[in-house]
């Protein structure tokens, strides 16, 4: 498949910058990263979005603790933010003492309820040259271990279905990676699991049954859905906007959730509010619809 978001239905709009796109329980979960506001909605009954809980400062990965609970990157505080199915917030995970930049996304191990969680590793807002940054692995009871350094810009995860392979996006190294999950948490085998196109800057991503990543181009606008290898099997072109994010998602899991914006400057997007999550058909399901 290769064709233009122009094809897709649009879902939700007025959005500044849609981040941390997941399909859970029926609804499709996205944060507004520069707003620290977090949304589900049901794109099938309508309704429009709804407010789950608002993070003081920005807010990106979202996920779910094994006891249910939504567990939030809240960016600037360097913390993860638990909230219960009432809304009410904690800190699950405090990571401002070991980690000095922003935290990014996220992803929840289902099997051991374990979160990993990536750090720009630099200011990006601050203009500060680019350092590699780390992998943090957040356990069930919140304490907190590096388990990966030198990431060029770690950004999103999947955990492989039927494997314990997590595969991570490294925005300006321009590639996939993957680690071998110890029975710890812990990370090893480091290798490169895709090469991506020149010029391809992965942010969000999202894994299919067939173990396929849909990655988003942030700098070049444009959706592909990539092998182990490096092959692009399918394509999806924004032209002149930032491809952002992904899910995989609705009722047999073939809907993917496209979310895009015409910035990532803060400054930029308070002005326009034009970031807007989109829907298009695609072969193969998701892995956790």
């Amino acid at each position: 498949m290769h064709t233009t978001i122009d094809t897709a239905t649009e879902v939700v709009s007025g959005i500044r910058f849609p981040e941390g796109n997941r399909w859970h329980d029926g609804r499709l979960w996205y944060s507004d990263m520069h707003t620290g506001e977090v949304f589900s909605l049901d794109p099938v009954a309508g309704g429009g979005p709804r407010l789950e809980t608002t993070i003081e400062g920005q807010s990106s990965g979202l996920g779910w603790l094994s006891d249910g609970r939504l567990v939030v990157s809240a960016m600037n505080a360097r913390t993860l933010v638990a909230v219960d199915g009432d809304g009410a917030s904690s800190v699950f995970a405090d990571l401002s003492s070991v980690e000095s930049s922003l935290v990014n996304d996220l992803v929840v191990d289902e099997v051991t309820g374990r979160t990993y969680l990536g750090a720009f590793g630099y200011d990006l807002y601050g203009g500060e040259d680019l350092r590699p940054g780390p992998l943090w692995l957040v356990d069930v009871d919140g304490s907190v271990r590096r388990v990966a350094d030198g990431l060029v810009f770690p950004n999103s995860m999947n955990v492989l279905p039927g494997t314990r392979t997590l595969v991570v996006s490294e925005t300006w190294g321009g590639r996939l990676t993957a680690f071998d999950i110890a029975a710890d948490g812990s990370l090893d085998g480091r290798r490169e699991w895709a090469a991506l196109p020149d010029g391809v800057t992965p942010d969000g991503s999202t894994v299919d049954t067939e173990g396929g990543i849909w990655v988003c181009s942030v700098d070049t606008g444009e959706f592909l859905r990539v092998v182990e290898g490096g092959t692009v099997t399918d394509r999806i072109d924004a032209p002149g906007l930032c491809a952002i994010d992904c899910a995989l998602g609705g009722e047999d899991g073939r809907t993917l959730y496209l979310a895009t914006a015409d910035s990532y400057d803060p400054a930029v997007t308070g002005r326009t509010r034009a970031g807007r999550i989109s829907a298009v058909r695609v072969a193969v399901p998701g892995a956790t619809a």
